[in-house]
This record gives C-alpha cells, structure tokens and sequence, in this order.
C-alpha cells in the first residue's frame, strides 16, 4: 500500500463514553486507524466490533498522568478530547480532568505533530461560578493558547440511546409520582442529537472545519426544561406531577446527595448553578457560522429519536398505548 494511502491514525480520549462510542462508529465508517485511550480498556471491548478486524484499538490511557497521555498520542496524526465530567468523584475532580487534562492533551498533540479537536460545553466560561463551567472554559483558553489552531466543540445537552438527561428523567417518571422543575423549569436547552455532533467532529477530522474557532452545537429546537420534562412524560405515557423547586432548596438538595457515599447524585449543587443560565447557541455563533448549520450538517429532531429509547419507560413498554395512563 503506498504511504499516502495508509488511513490517518485518529486517537480519542474518552472513546467508550456516549459521545465517544458514536464518534468511533462514524470515523471507522471512513476508514480511520482508531486508537481509544481509556482508563480501563477491559471494558472497552464492546467498541471493536464498530470496525474492521485491527481498525480499533484500545490502550490505557488517564488524564491525570501525562506519561499515559503522551504514550497514547504518539504516532497519532489527529486527537479528539472527548472526557468530561457531569460530577466529581475522588481524585477526578473538574480541576484534574476537566482543565488539568485537556492541557497534558494539547500538550502532547503538539508534541506529536498532531491536528486537535477539544470537546467543551455550551456554558463553559473562565469566570463561571459553577466549578464544571469554570474548568471548561479554562480548559479552552489552554488548548488554544497552546495549539491556536485547534477545533474546540461546545454541544447544548445531547441526546441519544445512551445519554445521561433524557433516560434520567425518563426513570424518574417511571419510579417517583413527580418530577422537579429546578427553578421553575424555565431554563432554556437546545437538545442535539450526539450522531449530529459526532458528525461535526469527523468533519474536523477529514480537514472540513477551520482551526482556531469554537464552535457551538445546537439542535433544531429551543425548549424549556418544563417543556423537556412535558415531552418526556408524553413519551413515556406518564402523569406526574411537576414540582417547582427554588434554585437554593435545589442547591441544598444537591449538598446533601454529596454526603452519601458511593451514590451517583441525581443533581448536585454545581449543577443547580448552571441552570441558572441558559444552554444555548448564540447568536454571534449563528451570525459567524459556527453551528452545525454553518458546518453543513441538518440538526435533527429530538422528537423523531426520543421514542426509540424512552419507549423503556412506559408502564408496559412497547406494547403501552400511546396516550395511555400510568
């Protein structure tokens, strides 16, 4: 095979997490070489069959030690930091992974002559009050100082099969008689599909989006948290009641969750304060092109992708009537 035709080497850190596992699918579809750094690539298996024999491969790989990072990105041509966290647990703090992490990432792209793509999140600032947007817009400000001509992707909240917002409140529906609007449920979300965003990502990958740019993905609809929480219970045949929570009887809540050990919160005080501000795309990134409609990509509908998987949570599955009561 002539040199020019061997495919690109792609390594993604955080490969076998939501975004991760539809961004390996969609890259081996091109015919990537595919190294996922993981922390524990033993339960990473179920990725490989997403490529051809040998096209996926796994190796260990954690943010906190820049030697394991370093040893990943060798040899690669391109890398994808995919690795977030939605809360803090022992030593993987916001700070370690979220800020610390992305930079050993930047760091060892550029050491490796490699192109990088960074995943942030719409809400990341420098200057936020909450921990987790603090670190994210740190971890840009990094990433960019230290490669200029990185892509940074910040989607709104995604969803899809696998994802940690919609099946949340879906298995909440099903097991409690109501749901909690934090703080009246009127923040503003612009749900996008994860293939979508995937997609954006592979078009870096292939050369198509211009480096040194943020760029802010958000799906076809602007809806309330009220309004998310309404097309959930509609979909999952429920009737529950909604809740309004203050935002501090929210934040006390989420302090509390802290306290119980070995428990995965439900919502914690951080996140309270981000729902304190809106999760949209704005509109200097409308106006400049830095959307997915800007990339050329058609953002999806939640409503035509949300039934397939929150069917689970209607009282009798697939075979509950649609308008049926719980």
């Amino acid at each position: 095979m002539a040199l020019s035709n061997i495919p690109k080497t792609v390594t993604i850190f955080g490969g076998s997490g939501f975004l991760g596992r539809h961004l390996v699918r969609i890259l081996a579809k091109r015919g990537y070489r595919i190294r996922v750094a993981v922390r524990r690539p033993d339960l990473a298996f179920h990725l490989q069959p997403l490529g051809n024999l040998g096209q996926i491969s796994l190796v260990q790989a954690n943010l906190r030690y820049r030697q394991s990072v370093d040893a990943a990105v060798a040899g690669s041509d391109y890398v994808i930091n995919c690795v977030g966290l939605l809360h803090q647990s022992g030593r993987n703090t916001f700070d370690a992974v979220q800020e610390f992490g992305a930079r050993a990432v930047a760091e060892a792209a550029r050491a490796a002559g490699a192109k990088l793509t960074h995943v942030s999140a719409i809400g990341a600032d420098a200057d936020s009050a909450s921990a987790y947007g603090r670190t994210k817009g740190k971890a840009e400000q990094a990433v960019l100082a230290i490669m200029p001509d990185a892509v940074i992707m910040r989607p709104s909240v995604m969803f899809g099969p696998e994802d940690d917002f919609y099946n949340k409140f879906g298995a909440m529906a099903a097991r409690f008689p109501f749901l909690p609007l934090v703080g009246g449920g009127m923040t503003r979300f612009q749900p996008v599909s994860v293939d979508d965003v995937a997609e954006a990502i592979a078009l870096a990958v292939d050369g198509k989006v211009e480096g040194g740019k943020i760029y802010e993905l958000g799906g076809a609809e602007v809806k309330t948290f009220k309004e998310i929480l309404e097309d959930i219970l509609r979909i999952t045949c429920r009737e529950r009641r909604l809740v309004s929570i203050p935002f501090f009887a929210a934040s006390v809540i989420g302090k509390l969750n802290a306290l119980v050990p070995f428990v995965k919160p439900m919502i914690t005080a951080d996140q309270v304060t981000l729902l304190k501000k809106d999760n949209v795309v704005s509109e200097a990134a409308i106006r400049e092109g830095r959307t997915l409609e800007g990339l050329g990509i058609r953002p999806s509908l939640a409503a035509a992708v949300l039934p397939a998987y929150l069917v689970r949570y209607r009282p009798a599955g697939q075979f509950t009537r649609s308008g049926s009561e719980a």
